[in-house]
């Protein structure tokens, strides 16, 4: 269980903040960009179903912000500190219940004949805003990977998430009735 006593703390004053196992590092290394940006995305999502995602999608959406917070302390973690942690951390498990999640909204549309903007009503928009955040977010484990150790399901399961996200807003805007908004190649 988490215990926050204390908002704020000082410590960061000099532009660094601590990682879970304690090591300090600055606040704008590849490590805090990356689970930041995760955080980021869990809001956004937040956003999406304040803003009246059909109820049919709060369960799978609230297993997901679940999981986006696993995911966040995996990044906040260096792996040689997750034995000594009990780190929550995502697992194969994980991505393959978004793939389950994707093919039951996607069985439910009709095929893409062209490219889609984000829109319909709000919370599908809001959906595709959480796509783009994801994929920021995926692009950042994908360059610390490159520099650092971290958890193998990490990159997997956000490039699967900026999947859903996709199906998750068509099928939105299907279920408000406002339906896809198809992009329009003939060149304004």
């Amino acid at each position: 269980m988490v215990r926050i006593n204390r908002v704020y703390t000082r410590a960061g004053d000099d532009g660094t903040t601590a990682l879970g196992g304690g090591q300090r590092v600055h606040k704008d290394s590849l490590r805090i960009e990356a689970y930041g940006t995760v955080d980021e995305l869990n809001s956004v999502i937040g956003v999406a179903v304040a803003a009246g995602l059909h109820e049919s999608m709060h369960e799978p959406f609230f297993v997901i912000q679940q999981v986006l917070f696993n995911l966040g302390s995996d990044l906040a973690i260096l792996e040689e500190d997750k034995e000594r942690f009990a780190v929550p951390q995502v697992e194969p498990r994980h991505v393959e219940q978004l793939e389950q999640w994707i093919d039951g909204w996607n069985e439910q549309l009709e095929p893409l004949k062209s490219f889609i903007l984000p829109g319909g009503d709000l919370p599908a928009a809001q959906l595709h805003v959480a796509r783009t955040v994801c994929r920021r977010a995926e692009r950042l484990a994908i360059a610390l990977s490159r520099e650092e150790e971290m958890g193998a399901q990490v990159v997997p399961y956000l490039n699967r998430l900026s999947d859903l996200l996709f199906v998750a807003a068509r099928y939105q805007a299907k279920l408000s009735g406002k339906g896809d908004l198809l992009w329009d190649s003939r060149g304004y």
